[in-house]
Protein backbone atom coordinates (compact mmCIF):
# COMPACT_ATOMS: atom_id res chain seq x y z
CA UNK A 1 0.00 0.00 0.00
CA UNK A 2 1.42 3.56 -0.66
CA UNK A 3 0.04 6.61 0.22
CA UNK A 4 0.04 9.82 -2.09
CA UNK A 5 0.28 13.01 0.64
CA UNK A 6 -1.58 16.21 -0.13
CA UNK A 7 -0.53 20.31 0.17
CA UNK A 8 -1.83 23.28 0.69
CA UNK A 9 -2.12 25.16 -2.69
CA UNK A 10 -0.88 28.56 -3.50
CA UNK A 11 -3.96 30.38 -4.41
CA UNK A 12 -4.98 33.74 -6.28
CA UNK A 13 -8.21 34.68 -6.77
CA UNK A 14 -9.09 37.47 -9.80
CA UNK A 15 -12.98 38.55 -9.23
CA UNK A 16 -15.22 40.96 -10.98
CA UNK A 17 -16.72 41.28 -7.34
CA UNK A 18 -19.89 43.64 -7.72
CA UNK A 19 -20.75 42.49 -11.66
CA UNK A 20 -23.50 40.95 -9.73
CA UNK A 21 -23.94 39.07 -6.05
CA UNK A 22 -22.42 35.51 -6.70
CA UNK A 23 -18.38 36.80 -6.45
CA UNK A 24 -19.46 38.36 -3.02
CA UNK A 25 -20.99 35.29 -1.90
CA UNK A 26 -18.02 33.02 -3.15
CA UNK A 27 -15.86 35.69 -0.90
CA UNK A 28 -17.64 34.54 1.94
CA UNK A 29 -17.09 31.05 1.60
CA UNK A 30 -13.51 31.27 0.68
CA UNK A 31 -13.03 33.57 3.59
CA UNK A 32 -13.89 30.65 5.60
CA UNK A 33 -11.82 28.07 4.03
CA UNK A 34 -8.33 30.52 3.78
CA UNK A 35 -7.02 28.64 6.01
CA UNK A 36 -7.25 25.33 3.54
CA UNK A 37 -5.05 27.40 1.18
CA UNK A 38 -1.43 29.62 1.06
CA UNK A 39 -3.30 32.92 -0.20
CA UNK A 40 -0.90 34.54 -2.46
CA UNK A 41 -3.59 37.12 -3.96
CA UNK A 42 -7.14 38.72 -3.91
CA UNK A 43 -7.21 40.99 -7.14
CA UNK A 44 -10.36 42.82 -8.37
CA UNK A 45 -10.14 42.83 -11.90
CA UNK A 46 -12.80 43.86 -15.10
CA UNK A 47 -15.23 41.13 -16.94
CA UNK A 48 -17.76 41.63 -20.14
CA UNK A 49 -19.99 42.59 -17.08
CA UNK A 50 -17.83 45.53 -15.59
CA UNK A 51 -15.79 46.21 -18.05
CA UNK A 52 -14.49 49.88 -16.97
CA UNK A 53 -13.93 49.68 -13.30
CA UNK A 54 -12.88 47.19 -10.48
CA UNK A 55 -14.08 46.67 -6.78
CA UNK A 56 -11.47 45.88 -4.34
CA UNK A 57 -13.67 47.53 -1.31
CA UNK A 58 -15.80 44.39 -1.35
CA UNK A 59 -12.99 42.28 -0.91
CA UNK A 60 -12.10 44.61 2.00
CA UNK A 61 -15.60 44.71 3.32
CA UNK A 62 -15.71 40.99 3.95
CA UNK A 63 -11.79 40.40 5.19
CA UNK A 64 -12.72 43.30 7.67
CA UNK A 65 -15.95 40.80 8.78
CA UNK A 66 -13.52 38.10 8.92
CA UNK A 67 -10.93 39.73 11.09
CA UNK A 68 -14.08 40.30 13.65
CA UNK A 69 -14.62 36.30 13.50
CA UNK A 70 -11.06 35.05 13.00
CA UNK A 71 -10.78 34.56 16.58
CA UNK A 72 -13.99 32.06 16.63
CA UNK A 73 -12.59 30.04 13.37
CA UNK A 74 -9.20 28.99 14.96
CA UNK A 75 -10.79 27.77 18.08
CA UNK A 76 -11.89 25.02 15.36
CA UNK A 77 -8.84 24.94 12.77
CA UNK A 78 -5.53 26.23 12.60
CA UNK A 79 -4.04 28.11 9.99
CA UNK A 80 -6.62 30.94 9.22
CA UNK A 81 -4.66 33.75 8.03
CA UNK A 82 -4.67 37.33 10.23
CA UNK A 83 -6.87 39.77 8.70
CA UNK A 84 -4.04 41.83 7.66
CA UNK A 85 -2.20 39.92 5.31
CA UNK A 86 -5.29 39.24 3.12
CA UNK A 87 -5.24 43.10 3.20
CA UNK A 88 -2.16 43.13 2.02
CA UNK A 89 -2.68 40.85 -0.33
CA UNK A 90 -5.96 42.47 -2.11
CA UNK A 91 -5.19 44.80 -5.26
CA UNK A 92 -6.29 45.15 -8.29
CA UNK A 93 -6.27 44.65 -12.03
CA UNK A 94 -6.20 47.26 -14.90
CA UNK A 95 -9.76 49.43 -15.10
CA UNK A 96 -9.85 48.07 -18.72
CA UNK A 97 -11.76 45.01 -20.50
CA UNK A 98 -10.28 42.60 -22.17
CA UNK A 99 -7.53 42.54 -24.35
CA UNK A 100 -7.41 46.30 -24.42
CA UNK A 101 -5.64 45.96 -21.18
CA UNK A 102 -2.68 43.86 -22.24
CA UNK A 103 0.07 44.99 -23.33
CA UNK A 104 3.04 47.92 -23.25
CA UNK A 105 2.36 50.09 -20.52
CA UNK A 106 -0.60 47.94 -19.27
CA UNK A 107 1.15 46.62 -16.17
CA UNK A 108 -1.03 46.59 -12.91
CA UNK A 109 -0.37 45.46 -9.34
CA UNK A 110 -2.34 42.50 -9.88
CA UNK A 111 -0.40 41.38 -12.75
CA UNK A 112 2.93 42.01 -10.88
CA UNK A 113 1.84 40.17 -7.92
CA UNK A 114 0.71 37.39 -10.07
CA UNK A 115 4.65 37.46 -11.07
CA UNK A 116 5.89 37.84 -8.03
CA UNK A 117 4.66 34.66 -6.58
CA UNK A 118 5.14 32.54 -9.77
CA UNK A 119 9.14 33.48 -9.09
CA UNK A 120 9.07 32.60 -5.63
CA UNK A 121 11.67 29.89 -5.10
CA UNK A 122 8.02 27.93 -3.77
CA UNK A 123 8.17 24.78 -6.01
CA UNK A 124 4.42 24.10 -5.57
CA UNK A 125 2.36 25.33 -8.31
CA UNK A 126 0.49 28.50 -8.16
CA UNK A 127 -3.63 28.26 -8.57
CA UNK A 128 -4.80 31.65 -10.51
CA UNK A 129 -8.87 30.78 -9.73
CA UNK A 130 -10.71 33.38 -11.81
CA UNK A 131 -14.24 34.69 -10.95
CA UNK A 132 -14.25 36.82 -13.68
CA UNK A 133 -12.22 38.34 -16.49
CA UNK A 134 -8.50 37.21 -17.18
CA UNK A 135 -6.51 39.83 -18.74
CA UNK A 136 -4.39 40.31 -15.52
CA UNK A 137 -3.11 37.01 -16.00
CA UNK A 138 -2.69 37.71 -19.70
CA UNK A 139 -0.85 40.52 -19.09
CA UNK A 140 1.78 38.84 -17.06
CA UNK A 141 2.10 36.57 -19.59
CA UNK A 142 2.52 38.98 -22.26
CA UNK A 143 5.43 41.00 -20.05
CA UNK A 144 7.03 37.50 -19.29
CA UNK A 145 7.18 36.58 -23.19
CA UNK A 146 8.47 40.58 -23.88
CA UNK A 147 11.87 39.93 -21.60
CA UNK A 148 12.46 36.43 -20.89
CA UNK A 149 14.04 33.47 -22.81
CA UNK A 150 11.90 30.94 -24.04
CA UNK A 151 13.04 28.12 -21.34
CA UNK A 152 12.51 31.06 -18.83
CA UNK A 153 8.71 31.73 -20.00
CA UNK A 154 8.50 27.90 -20.42
CA UNK A 155 9.61 27.40 -16.64
CA UNK A 156 7.13 30.23 -15.57
CA UNK A 157 4.38 29.10 -18.02
CA UNK A 158 4.99 25.04 -16.26
CA UNK A 159 4.28 27.35 -12.55
CA UNK A 160 0.70 27.61 -13.25
CA UNK A 161 -2.59 26.33 -13.03
CA UNK A 162 -6.04 28.20 -13.80
CA UNK A 163 -9.47 26.96 -13.07
CA UNK A 164 -11.34 29.98 -14.93
CA UNK A 165 -15.51 30.35 -14.76
CA UNK A 166 -15.97 30.15 -18.26
CA UNK A 167 -14.90 33.19 -20.39
CA UNK A 168 -15.80 36.66 -19.11
CA UNK A 169 -13.05 38.43 -21.31
CA UNK A 170 -11.88 37.90 -24.69
CA UNK A 171 -8.00 37.56 -23.21
CA UNK A 172 -9.13 34.09 -22.13
CA UNK A 173 -8.75 32.44 -25.56
CA UNK A 174 -5.84 34.39 -26.36
CA UNK A 175 -4.28 32.79 -23.35
CA UNK A 176 -5.04 29.47 -24.33
CA UNK A 177 -3.51 30.04 -28.07
CA UNK A 178 -0.58 31.82 -27.17
CA UNK A 179 0.38 29.32 -24.42
CA UNK A 180 -0.76 26.10 -25.46
CA UNK A 181 1.50 24.41 -22.35
CA UNK A 182 -0.93 26.30 -20.00
CA UNK A 183 -2.75 24.21 -17.57
CA UNK A 184 -6.03 25.12 -18.33
CA UNK A 185 -9.64 24.08 -17.04
CA UNK A 186 -12.65 25.80 -18.26
CA UNK A 187 -15.85 25.22 -19.31
CA UNK A 188 -15.04 27.49 -23.16
CA UNK A 189 -18.00 30.02 -24.11
CA UNK A 190 -19.17 33.41 -23.11
CA UNK A 191 -23.00 34.91 -22.38
CA UNK A 192 -22.53 38.28 -23.95
CA UNK A 193 -24.26 37.59 -27.22
CA UNK A 194 -26.92 35.95 -26.17
CA UNK A 195 -25.33 32.36 -27.24
CA UNK A 196 -25.85 30.85 -23.71
CA UNK A 197 -22.44 29.35 -23.00
CA UNK A 198 -22.76 29.85 -19.41
CA UNK A 199 -26.24 27.20 -19.36
CA UNK A 200 -23.75 24.39 -21.10
CA UNK A 201 -21.16 25.09 -18.31
CA UNK A 202 -19.36 22.12 -15.22
CA UNK A 203 -19.38 24.85 -13.08
CA UNK A 204 -23.49 25.69 -13.42
CA UNK A 205 -23.78 22.58 -11.36
CA UNK A 206 -23.06 24.27 -8.18
CA UNK A 207 -26.63 25.86 -7.62
CA UNK A 208 -27.99 25.31 -10.98
CA UNK A 209 -31.39 23.61 -11.39
CA UNK A 210 -33.81 25.89 -12.01
CA UNK A 211 -31.44 28.53 -13.58
CA UNK A 212 -33.91 29.05 -17.08
CA UNK A 213 -35.15 25.26 -16.48
CA UNK A 214 -32.59 23.84 -18.19
CA UNK A 215 -30.86 21.22 -15.21
CA UNK A 216 -32.93 19.04 -13.32
CA UNK A 217 -32.10 16.40 -10.61
CA UNK A 218 -30.03 18.12 -8.21
CA UNK A 219 -31.78 19.60 -5.08
CA UNK A 220 -32.53 23.06 -5.59
CA UNK A 221 -33.59 23.47 -1.37
CA UNK A 222 -30.18 23.30 -0.55
CA UNK A 223 -29.01 26.75 -2.72
CA UNK A 224 -32.12 28.76 -2.74
CA UNK A 225 -32.49 31.65 -1.00
CA UNK A 226 -35.06 30.34 2.42
CA UNK A 227 -31.92 27.58 2.67
CA UNK A 228 -29.09 30.36 2.87
CA UNK A 229 -30.83 32.53 4.67
CA UNK A 230 -31.29 30.28 7.13
CA UNK A 231 -28.43 28.60 7.67
CA UNK A 232 -25.60 31.50 6.49
CA UNK A 233 -26.75 34.72 6.81
CA UNK A 234 -29.48 35.52 9.21
CA UNK A 235 -28.18 35.23 12.68
CA UNK A 236 -25.04 33.82 11.76
CA UNK A 237 -22.65 36.19 12.61
CA UNK A 238 -20.85 39.15 10.69
CA UNK A 239 -19.21 36.83 7.56
CA UNK A 240 -22.58 35.35 7.17
CA UNK A 241 -24.67 38.79 7.47
CA UNK A 242 -22.08 39.65 3.99
CA UNK A 243 -23.60 36.71 1.96
CA UNK A 244 -25.89 38.73 -0.23
CA UNK A 245 -29.11 37.61 -1.28
CA UNK A 246 -28.62 35.34 -4.95
CA UNK A 247 -30.08 37.10 -8.29
CA UNK A 248 -29.11 34.53 -11.07
CA UNK A 249 -26.93 32.05 -9.47
CA UNK A 250 -25.26 31.14 -5.85
CA UNK A 251 -21.79 31.09 -5.84
CA UNK A 252 -20.98 30.72 -9.75
CA UNK A 253 -17.05 31.25 -8.98
CA UNK A 254 -17.11 29.36 -5.78
CA UNK A 255 -16.05 25.72 -7.52
CA UNK A 256 -12.34 27.14 -8.34
CA UNK A 257 -11.79 26.72 -4.80
CA UNK A 258 -13.92 23.89 -3.78
CA UNK A 259 -11.75 22.12 -6.26
CA UNK A 260 -8.33 22.64 -3.93
CA UNK A 261 -9.97 22.01 -0.93
CA UNK A 262 -7.83 18.91 0.88
CA UNK A 263 -10.55 16.72 2.00
CA UNK A 264 -9.55 13.46 0.48
CA UNK A 265 -12.06 13.23 -2.72
CA UNK A 266 -10.10 15.43 -5.54
CA UNK A 267 -6.11 15.88 -6.34
CA UNK A 268 -5.72 19.47 -8.08
CA UNK A 269 -3.15 17.77 -10.36
CA UNK A 270 -5.38 15.37 -11.64
CA UNK A 271 -8.79 16.99 -12.94
CA UNK A 272 -10.28 13.87 -14.32
CA UNK A 273 -10.26 12.68 -10.76
CA UNK A 274 -13.08 14.60 -9.57
CA UNK A 275 -13.95 16.67 -6.33
CA UNK A 276 -16.29 18.87 -5.29
CA UNK A 277 -15.32 21.66 -7.64
CA UNK A 278 -16.63 19.15 -10.52
CA UNK A 279 -14.42 16.88 -12.94
CA UNK A 280 -13.04 17.15 -16.54
CA UNK A 281 -10.99 15.58 -19.04
CA UNK A 282 -8.26 16.82 -21.65
CA UNK A 283 -9.33 16.82 -24.97
CA UNK A 284 -9.54 19.27 -27.80
CA UNK A 285 -13.22 20.39 -27.65
CA UNK A 286 -15.30 20.61 -30.80
CA UNK A 287 -16.39 24.39 -31.81
CA UNK A 288 -19.51 25.68 -29.90
CA UNK A 289 -21.79 28.91 -31.25
CA UNK A 290 -20.72 29.84 -27.53
CA UNK A 291 -16.90 29.61 -27.91
CA UNK A 292 -15.64 32.78 -28.67
CA UNK A 293 -13.21 31.02 -31.50
CA UNK A 294 -12.07 27.43 -31.76
CA UNK A 295 -10.07 25.12 -29.52
CA UNK A 296 -6.68 24.24 -31.07
CA UNK A 297 -4.88 22.35 -28.36
CA UNK A 298 -6.65 20.18 -25.42
CA UNK A 299 -7.31 21.51 -22.25
CA UNK A 300 -9.40 20.15 -19.10
CA UNK A 301 -12.69 20.79 -19.93
CA UNK A 302 -16.44 19.13 -19.66
CA UNK A 303 -17.12 15.59 -19.26
CA UNK A 304 -20.19 13.88 -17.63
CA UNK A 305 -21.22 11.50 -14.41
CA UNK A 306 -24.12 9.16 -14.05
CA UNK A 307 -25.08 9.91 -10.95
CA UNK A 308 -28.50 8.73 -8.92
CA UNK A 309 -30.43 11.44 -7.87
CA UNK A 310 -32.31 12.36 -4.93
CA UNK A 311 -35.64 11.98 -6.69
CA UNK A 312 -34.55 8.78 -7.78
CA UNK A 313 -33.89 8.91 -11.36
CA UNK A 314 -30.10 9.16 -12.83
CA UNK A 315 -28.84 11.67 -14.79
CA UNK A 316 -25.63 11.91 -16.53
CA UNK A 317 -24.38 15.18 -17.27
CA UNK A 318 -21.35 17.23 -17.00
CA UNK A 319 -23.23 20.00 -13.92
CA UNK A 320 -23.81 16.60 -12.03
CA UNK A 321 -20.15 16.35 -11.32
CA UNK A 322 -20.64 19.26 -9.00
CA UNK A 323 -24.27 18.69 -7.67
CA UNK A 324 -23.62 15.30 -6.61
CA UNK A 325 -21.60 16.46 -3.78
CA UNK A 326 -24.16 18.94 -3.62
CA UNK A 327 -25.35 18.43 0.37
CA UNK A 328 -21.61 17.73 0.91
CA UNK A 329 -20.56 21.00 0.11
CA UNK A 330 -23.53 23.15 1.70
CA UNK A 331 -23.70 21.61 5.23
CA UNK A 332 -19.73 22.11 4.98
CA UNK A 333 -20.29 25.79 4.86
CA UNK A 334 -23.07 26.33 7.11
CA UNK A 335 -20.59 24.35 10.06
CA UNK A 336 -17.78 26.56 9.10
CA UNK A 337 -20.55 29.80 9.65
CA UNK A 338 -21.18 27.97 12.68
CA UNK A 339 -17.43 28.42 13.61
CA UNK A 340 -17.22 31.88 12.88
CA UNK A 341 -20.23 32.80 15.12
CA UNK A 342 -19.06 30.57 18.10
CA UNK A 343 -15.81 30.20 20.20
CA UNK A 344 -16.74 27.45 21.93
CA UNK A 345 -15.77 23.88 19.77
CA UNK A 346 -18.52 22.13 21.38
CA UNK A 347 -21.24 24.53 20.19
CA UNK A 348 -20.46 23.03 16.43
CA UNK A 349 -20.17 20.50 13.52
CA UNK A 350 -17.09 19.45 12.86
CA UNK A 351 -15.56 16.75 9.72
CA UNK A 352 -15.27 13.17 10.77
CA UNK A 353 -12.04 12.04 9.75
CA UNK A 354 -11.58 9.00 7.03
CA UNK A 355 -9.03 6.49 8.32
CA UNK A 356 -7.69 3.81 5.80
CA UNK A 357 -7.00 0.98 7.56
CA UNK A 358 -5.52 2.81 10.13
CA UNK A 359 -3.48 5.26 8.09
CA UNK A 360 -5.67 9.18 8.74
CA UNK A 361 -3.90 11.50 6.02
CA UNK A 362 -5.72 12.80 3.68
CA UNK A 363 -3.80 11.38 0.83
CA UNK A 364 -4.31 8.99 -2.10
CA UNK A 365 -4.44 5.40 -1.14
CA UNK A 366 -2.59 3.06 -3.80
CA UNK A 367 -3.22 -0.51 -3.75
CA UNK A 368 -1.77 -2.82 -6.68
CA UNK A 369 -3.59 -6.55 -6.86
CA UNK A 370 -3.95 -9.22 -9.23
CA UNK A 371 -7.15 -10.70 -10.92
CA UNK A 372 -9.16 -12.47 -8.69
CA UNK A 373 -7.84 -11.58 -5.58
CA UNK A 374 -9.67 -10.84 -2.63
CA UNK A 375 -9.43 -6.91 -1.90
CA UNK A 376 -9.66 -5.82 1.11
CA UNK A 377 -10.85 -2.13 2.41
CA UNK A 378 -10.82 -0.64 5.66
CA UNK A 379 -12.06 2.36 7.22
CA UNK A 380 -10.51 1.67 10.38
CA UNK A 381 -9.13 4.85 12.05
CA UNK A 382 -12.16 6.65 10.80
CA UNK A 383 -13.46 8.87 13.72
CA UNK A 384 -14.74 12.08 14.79
CA UNK A 385 -13.62 14.98 17.05
CA UNK A 386 -16.99 15.57 18.18
CA UNK A 387 -17.83 12.07 19.32
CA UNK A 388 -20.65 12.26 16.84
CA UNK A 389 -21.11 8.78 15.32
CA UNK A 390 -20.47 7.43 11.91
CA UNK A 391 -20.73 5.86 8.88
CA UNK A 392 -18.81 4.58 6.02
CA UNK A 393 -20.13 3.92 2.42
CA UNK A 394 -17.40 2.89 -0.08
CA UNK A 395 -18.30 3.25 -3.77
CA UNK A 396 -16.96 3.25 -6.97
CA UNK A 397 -16.09 6.30 -8.79
CA UNK A 398 -16.94 4.50 -12.37
CA UNK A 399 -15.77 6.92 -14.63
CA UNK A 400 -12.72 7.47 -13.40
CA UNK A 401 -9.67 5.10 -14.04
CA UNK A 402 -9.19 2.67 -17.15
CA UNK A 403 -11.57 -0.19 -16.44
CA UNK A 404 -15.30 0.97 -16.71
CA UNK A 405 -16.56 -2.54 -15.58
CA UNK A 406 -18.55 -2.32 -12.17
CA UNK A 407 -17.50 -3.78 -9.37
CA UNK A 408 -19.42 -5.13 -6.46
CA UNK A 409 -18.07 -3.93 -3.28
CA UNK A 410 -19.50 -6.87 -0.32
CA UNK A 411 -20.27 -4.49 2.64
CA UNK A 412 -20.07 -1.58 0.84
CA UNK A 413 -21.78 0.34 3.94
CA UNK A 414 -19.15 -0.68 6.58
CA UNK A 415 -16.40 -0.17 7.69
CA UNK A 416 -14.77 -3.36 6.63
CA UNK A 417 -15.43 -3.78 2.80
CA UNK A 418 -14.11 -6.04 -0.09
CA UNK A 419 -14.72 -7.10 -3.84
CA UNK A 420 -12.59 -9.44 -6.09
CA UNK A 421 -10.45 -7.84 -8.80
CA UNK A 422 -12.03 -9.09 -11.75
CA UNK A 423 -9.87 -10.42 -14.88
CA UNK A 424 -8.06 -8.60 -17.13
CA UNK A 425 -5.61 -8.99 -19.96
CA UNK A 426 -3.67 -6.10 -19.32
CA UNK A 427 -3.06 -3.85 -15.99
CA UNK A 428 -6.32 -1.46 -15.25
CA UNK A 429 -7.36 1.01 -12.56
CA UNK A 430 -10.08 1.50 -10.82
CA UNK A 431 -11.12 4.37 -7.88
CA UNK A 432 -13.18 3.48 -5.14
CA UNK A 433 -13.63 6.38 -2.89
CA UNK A 434 -14.76 5.70 0.79
CA UNK A 435 -17.06 8.54 2.46
CA UNK A 436 -17.40 8.98 5.76
CA UNK A 437 -20.17 10.76 7.77
CA UNK A 438 -21.11 11.93 11.20
CA UNK A 439 -24.42 12.46 12.34
CA UNK A 440 -24.09 15.89 13.91
CA UNK A 441 -26.09 19.09 12.63
CA UNK A 442 -25.12 19.41 10.07
CA UNK A 443 -23.88 16.31 9.36
CA UNK A 444 -20.79 16.37 7.42
CA UNK A 445 -18.57 14.39 5.26
CA UNK A 446 -14.55 13.29 4.90
CA UNK A 447 -13.25 11.13 2.07
CA UNK A 448 -10.36 8.81 1.22
CA UNK A 449 -9.75 7.80 -2.85
CA UNK A 450 -8.27 4.58 -3.15
CA UNK A 451 -7.02 3.66 -6.74
CA UNK A 452 -6.43 -0.01 -7.22
CA UNK A 453 -4.33 -1.41 -9.86
CA UNK A 454 -5.23 -4.83 -11.27
CA UNK A 455 -2.81 -6.64 -13.31
CA UNK A 456 -3.25 -10.22 -15.24
CA UNK A 457 -2.36 -12.86 -13.85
Amino acid sequence: MQIQQTQRSRVIVLTDITNEPDDEQSMVRFLCYSNEFDIEGLVATTSCWLRDRVAPEQIIERIQAYEQVRDNLLNHAPYYPTASSLLNLTTTGISIYGMDGVGQGKSSAGSQLIIDAVDKPDPRPVWICVWGGVNCLAQALWEIRQTRSVVEVDKFVAKLRVYTISDQDNSAPWIRQEFPNLFYIVSPGYEENGAGGYHHSTWVGISGDKFHGRFSGADFELVDNLWLDQHIRYNHGPLGALHPQTKFLMEGDTPTFLYLIPNGLGVPELPDYGSWGGRYELYTPDQKPWHYQKETRPIWTDTTDQVLSHDGKIYQTNQATIWRWREAYQHDFAARIDWSNTDNFESANHNPIAGFAGDVSRGVVHLTVQSGQMVELSAEGSTDPDGDAITACWFQYQEVGSLKQKIDIQNHSEIKASFIAPSVQQPETIHIVLEVKDNGKPCLYNYRRVVVEILPR
